[in-house]
């Protein structure tokens, strides 16, 4: 295949993909609004487009079901046929083919290796049956659909939405009475090739240049460039390329972080030196356009999250389908940004949380009103920007969780001990679903249960520099709330030394530092603690976990107060050195035996030195 070709199917694969994540969302949306005629207008306007970019590039069998899913969208439109969840389901299983297509279209270049005889089949039986036989008839006492689309404009598929056209000169000229119509097409008749209406109105005296001026001006004020214009102002660029940025600007940060730190010294030995004076200012300038620099590039990788969420609609209706329930989905700030590698972790943690929601936190109906709910559960997954961190929530109206039983379980388990046990806070008891192995199913089912899937949750956020918390309230639903970064390529980290070595605490999960003395720790059950404000803090030595030599002699500590959630542990260090910017390398299989390390950096000074992984150091520091 050409290049040229090449390009077009790219940008076409692009496009429906695009399409596709919307059409899950919007068919829902329909079931729940059969009336909306909009909504159906741009449904089979996507589907429209999606069968004339198939066809020009040869793609039959695409063709093939989006043009019976086409026909089936246009009586929808007309009123021929109502919206029934026997046609949604049918519609729906057709998007599902299509995305197979698209599959195979991307790995061979071909949709022949699909077979699409059974979809084609099921949505001819719809189309000459009208509607689903049996998912269409109203249930005993229930009061028969209304037509869904009874008011929607039979419209050719080329006529729908398109933006009205600008009038032809003739007619503004008639509609200002400069002319009469006889007299336009006595002109039009007298029209040779490239000659402009308006010149042969003007050289036969019919009208005069100002008139034409002023038509032709008219003219112009109508004609629809505003959307063309718009749409020339976007490009696709591939990711890699923005990565590949990205890691360039990463590099720039860690030069000018040296530089400014070479600069600062060379200023404080040669303060009255012009020269010195000159590369400080100069530093400054280039200080500023780096930060504009980073904080440009981040901006193109960022992406709103309902890219990320536009497939739980779908997923919610089918799973509740499923195990026969009835559940909302509410999506609130969708329109939150989010750096694309970020946004691509997030996903598979959510799809686990919306279906735990579904399946241990949403009762069934007859649960729920015999406890006095609505039959209807709901669960809400709700998005924001808090400062520099993203923060999600999932919330369900369902049973909640039970502390005593998840203490039960933990024990049975062996994942924890008595001791250790009793002497959490119920909200510390919660969060013990994350450990490897837990679960509170009675039941192993296909859907949850099989204890691996909130330990996926917290293991892919932590992976990102995310933290994850549970709350949750008997008979009332339950809580997880999930803070992200920005971004995880650059952050700001607080150094520390520890022994002569340096390490890099990310920012974000440090809460206070505070000076101590050896007096000030104390021991209980054989671990360190420290009393901070009525508060028992367990202490975290970094010389012992890395197997670095103790100075029995020192006295004085810092130590370093950071969270994960409502958890917090002190970390002990000999000095603070000072806050920066540094770029996250990975450090890949090289250290991955070493708990407690997120990857690597180098400061200012040139040095490279360990990023720590506060969330997996929280959560091997047991509380007392």
């Amino acid at each position: 295949m050409e290049d040229e070709m090449i390009e077009i199917r790219n940008d076409f694969l692009a496009e429906t993909q695009e399409m596709l994540e919307l059409l899950d969302q919007r068919f829902i949306t329909l079931e729940t609004d059969p009336n909306n005629t909009d909504l159906l207008n741009e449904i089979f306007r996507a589907m429209h487009s999606m069968k004339g970019s198939a066809g020009f590039l040869g793609f039959t069998r695409l063709v093939d079901v989006t043009h019976r899913a086409e026909s089936i969208l246009n009586k929808l439109r007309q009123g021929d046929m109502t919206v029934t969840p026997g046609v949604i389901n049918v519609i729906l299983e057709t998007i599902d083919v299509v995305k197979l297509l698209m599959a195979d279209i991307r790995e061979s270049g071909t949709d022949q290796h699909v077979e699409t005889d059974v979809m084609s089949n099921k949505l001819d039986l719809v189309l000459s049956l009208g509607n689903d036989p049996v998912l269409n008839k109203p249930s005993a006492g229930e009061p028969a659909k209304a037509d869904a689309a009874a008011s929607a404009p039979t419209l050719e598929p080329d006529e729908v939405q398109k933006p009205p056209l600008p009038s032809r000169l003739g007619e503004i000229l008639v509609e200002k009475g400069a002319v009469s119509k006889e007299q336009v097409i006595e002109a039009l008749d007298k029209q040779e090739t490239k000659v402009p209406l308006g010149e042969i109105l003007v050289k036969d005296g019919t009208i005069s240049e100002q008139t034409l001026d002023a038509a032709l001006q008219k003219q112009q004020q109508e004609k629809p460039t505003a959307k063309r214009a718009d749409e020339d102002q976007t490009i696709r660029v591939e990711t890699k390329r923005l990565d590949h940025v990205m890691n360039l600007v990463g590099e720039l940060v860690l030069g000018r972080n040296r530089m400014i730190k070479i600069g600062g010294e060379l200023e404080e030995k040669h303060e009255n030196d012009p020269k010195v004076r000159e590369l400080s200012e100069t530093l400054a300038q280039l200080n500023l356009v780096t930060t504009d620099l980073q904080l440009a590039v981040m901006k193109t990788r960022m992406l709103p999250i309902r890219k990320a969420l536009a497939k739980f609609p779908r997923m919610v209706r089918d799973l509740s389908q499923k195990i026969n329930k009835q559940v909302r989905l509410e999506l609130h700030g969708e329109e939150t940004e989010l750096d694309k590698s970020v946004a691509d972790e997030i996903g598979d943690p959510l799809v686990h949380l919306v279906r735990n929601a579904i399946d241990h936190g949403i009762e069934s109906p007859a649960d729920r009103m015999a406890a006095g709910k609505p039959a209807e559960g709901v669960v809400r997954i709700a998005a924001s920007q808090e400062g520099n961190s993203i923060v999600i929530r999932i919330e369900d109206d369902g049973r909640g969780m039970q502390v005593e039983k998840i203490k039960a379980k933990a024990l049975s388990k062996g994942l924890i001990g008595e001791a250790e046990l009793a002497a959490m806070d119920p909200r510390e008891v919660l969060n013990l679903i994350f450990l490897p192995g837990f679960s509170t199913a009675d039941v192993v089912s296909d859907i949850s249960g099989r204890g691996v899937g909130m330990d996926v949750v917290r293991t892919n956020i932590r992976k990102i520099n995310g933290t994850v918390e549970l709350a949750s309230e008997p008979g009332k639903g339950s809580l997880v709330t999930i803070k992200l970064p920005l971004t995880i390529a650059i952050i700001q980290a607080l150094l520390v030394e520890v022994e002569r070595a340096i390490f890099a605490i990310p920012l974000g999960s440090v809460l206070e530092a505070v000076k101590i003395t050896k007096a000030d720790i104390k021991t209980i059950n054989g671990r360190e603690v420290l009393n901070l404000r009525e508060r028992v803090l367990p202490l975290f030595r970094m010389a012992e976990e890395f197997q670095m030599p103790v100075d029995p002699n020192l006295d004085k500590f810092y130590v370093v107060v950071v969270g994960l959630g409502e958890r917090q542990i002190g970390v002990v260090v000999d000095r603070l050195r000072s806050q920066e910017e540094v770029v996250i390398k990975s450090m890949w299989d090289y250290l991955a035996a070493i708990k407690g390390i997120a990857g690597a950096t180098i400061t200012g000074e040139g040095k490279v030195v360990l990023i720590l992984d506060i969330g997996e150091l929280v959560q091997n520091v047991r509380s007392c």
